[in-house]
């Protein structure tokens, strides 16, 4: 910044310079023209006292403040030399700008570069609480279009503006020199500029910032739209969203209107202020040569000056939009990276490779409200290799309590050891190396069927790649694709079918071998048939590591070696699945809600209903295979009911 505030200082120096030296080449002329219309020989003393004689005044003063030599005409030596001069100083200033413009334009680009890596860092800083509270698309707006516009603004605008000031100072400097009268008329363009770029600028800040908050209101629609158009297809809602979609585009353009409206009244009220200057410079320097209180070379380089001292003023006004949206994007920008950060780490223990997978609960407490408490005083342990299956009703906190194992979010109370190691002493990233996790909604990135599995592992090789898709039944789809393991797929999956974009997941989190595995209800978006093929994958991915499985199918837990039934942030129940059916507590309940129906929910416990569901609860392995029918109906058979109150149970 430095070397460009040098460079164009020297470029404006010989930039203002240059009037000057062409009004000599100007006074040149003059004088020359004039000089050849008077008699050679006679002194100029004695034309100017002869011009007074005949009552000529005016021209004998403009004689006598002259450098004329009568009968003498253009000195066109001199002249030549003044404009190569000129010349010369124009093409030195025009190179120094370029090489300002150069640097400052890298100067630029780097200080955008370092944002974006401010952004991106900042996000993976934040907390997921941070995101859960604000809409996508407008997050996406700060990260894309604000930096944007940030960039925008410092390459044309400020690039500008440090000339433009500069010129303004060194102009002034030289109007002053050349005649502080004339100066002073000029400076009345000054604070009448301020004021008109105060009150407009002011004004225009504050349309520009709603306008940007209104195009991250529209980018987040479209967003959610384009996202969810299935759902708004099936449901027949197009003309809503589009409704909603025009209102928030009505808002975005009134707020764009009357920003560029408003700003853009600054550069025609400074316009009409610089004309209003230059004809009362014109007149007073008219009348100033003809009284011969200054050449005519001087008068033409203050007019001169006074347009070079308008039109800097003028880019300063026509910045001033460009400005102003700028700096509203950056205030949007800025708030995101003030934003409050996840706690941070204090990473005092290590883990080894690979560890045991005991994890232990003690006295855990959570809430996402300080005034709503969610999980209280909560306690448990998971042997290592055993599967911990999470059950209850909507918003228990299931999925809560594996966030908190994975530190997405930070313990209000109590503590959790993973192999008797405060997770809060380890780094997020180490902690997160030892957890895989498949989650509900399969997500695939745009690339090849092997990128997407060994995204769980980057230094995979394609053999551990094809191995982990044979074990987690991917191999036997892949296989039929045209082009197998490289087939491109969108950035949504949506390529493949749903059950086969959860078994590349369930790959995913196999290669990458770890200690602890965290199923986020992995076969609520699959068919019954595919369902037995996921079952089978997460059997192979749950072999020697610690699971953790959530779950509303009731049917697939039924082999872990630990249920917890959750309701209100509270494990009310723990056991197998047997044990649990015979105490007839909450999982007996929901089990009963699943497979029976409500209405036999309590029936009659002691009754004909209970007996008969306890008794399918005894039959252990065999029950795995019986699926219930409806109301009372008989087991027996492994084809899947037709009832749509639930899925029946499939082998594991």
């Amino acid at each position: 910044m430095s070397v460009v505030v040098a460079l164009v200082v020297v470029s404006v120096v010989l930039t203002v310079i240059a009037p000057r030296i062409l009004g000599r080449a100007m006074d040149t002329i003059f004088n020359g023209v004039l000089g050849s219309r008077l008699p050679e020989g006679v002194p100029l003393e004695e034309v100017v006292a002869g011009a007074r004689a005949e009552g000529n005044d005016q021209f004998a003063d403009l004689l006598s403040n002259a450098d004329i030599v009568p009968g003498q005409g253009i000195d066109f030596d001199r002249l030549g030399q003044l404009i190569l001069v000129v010349l010369g100083l124009y093409v030195v200033a025009s190179f120094l700008s370029c090489a300002q413009g150069y640097i400052l334009n890298g100067l630029v680009m780097r200080v955008v570069y370092r944002l974006r890596q401010d952004i991106e860092d900042k996000i993976n800083r934040l907390p997921l609480s941070y995101f859960d509270t604000r809409q996508r698309g407008d997050l996406m707006s700060r990260v894309t279009n604000d930096v944007d516009n940030i960039q925008a603004a410092l390459q044309q605008a400020f690039s500008q503006l440090v000339q433009s000031v500069l010129t303004v100072l060194g102009i002034t400097a030289m109007m002053f020199i050349v005649s502080w009268q004339l100066a002073l008329i000029a400076l009345i363009a000054l604070p009448l500029s301020g004021v008109i770029a105060g009150v407009i600028g002011t004004r225009s800040q504050k349309l520009f910032a709603a306008q940007w908050k209104n195009t991250g209101a529209v980018n987040g629609h479209v967003e959610e739209t384009y996202s969810g158009l299935e759902l708004v297809r099936s449901f027949g809602r197009d003309e809503e969203m589009l409704e909603e979609f025009d209102v928030r585009n009505e808002k975005l353009y009134e707020a764009s209107f009357g920003a560029q409206f408003v700003s853009g009244m600054i550069m025609p009220a400074m316009t009409f202020v610089s004309y209003l200057s230059y004809v009362l410079i014109a007149v007073v320097g008219g009348l100033r040569v003809a009284s011969g209180q200054i050449t005519l070379g001087d008068a033409t380089a203050f007019i001169q000056y006074s347009r070079e001292f308008s039109q800097p003023l003028g880019q300063i006004a026509g910045m001033a939009n460009m400005l102003q949206s700028g700096v509203a994007s950056a205030e949007r920008t800025f708030e995101l990276l003030d934003a409050d950060e996840q706690e941070p780490e204090q990473a005092t223990a290590t883990l080894p490779e690979r560890t045991e997978g005991l994890v232990q609960l003690e006295d855990v407490s959570f809430s996402y409200d300080p005034e709503v408490p969610l999980i209280e005083h909560l306690s448990f342990s998971a042997e290592p290799g055993h599967t911990v299956a999470i059950v209850g009703p909507t918003g228990a906190g299931k999925t809560t309590l594996v966030n908190l194992i994975m530190r997405f979010y930070e313990l209000t109370g109590g503590r959790i050891l993973l192999d008797g190691v405060d997770i809060t002493t380890l780094s997020r990233g180490e902690l997160r190396s030892q957890v895989g996790m498949v989650l509900q909604d399969a997500w695939l990135f745009e690339g090849t069927i092997r990128e997407n599995i060994r995204y769980g592992r980057l230094d995979a090789t394609d053999d551990e790649v094809v191995a982990a898709a044979q074990a987690t039944m991917v191999d036997r789809f892949v296989r039929q694709l045209p082009d197998g393991y490289d087939t491109v797929l969108d950035a949504d999956g949506g390529s493949v079918s749903a059950g086969e974009r959860q078994l590349l997941t369930i790959a995913r989190a196999f290669i990458a071998n770890p200690s602890l595995l965290i199923l986020d209800e992995a076969t609520s978006s699959v068919d019954t048939r595919t369902e037995l093929l996921v079952q089978h994958a997460m059997a192979a991915l749950r072999t020697d590591r610690t699971s953790f499985v959530i779950a509303h199918r009731l049917s697939t837990i039924r082999d872990a070696d630990t249920i917890l039934v959750m309701e209100d942030g509270r494990i009310v129940e723990t056991g197998s699945h047997d044990q649990l059916l015979e105490r007839r507590g909450a999982y007996y309940r929901l089990y009963m809600t699943q497979f029976r129906g409500e209405h036999t929910e309590v029936d009659d416990e002691d009754g004909e209903h209970g007996e008969a569901q306890a008794a399918a609860g005894e039959t252990g392995a065999d029950a795995a295979t019986s699926p219930e029918v409806p109301s009372g109906g008989a087991a027996g058979s492994t084809e899947q009911p037709s009832s749509g109150k639930g899925d029946a149970p499939h082998p594991a």
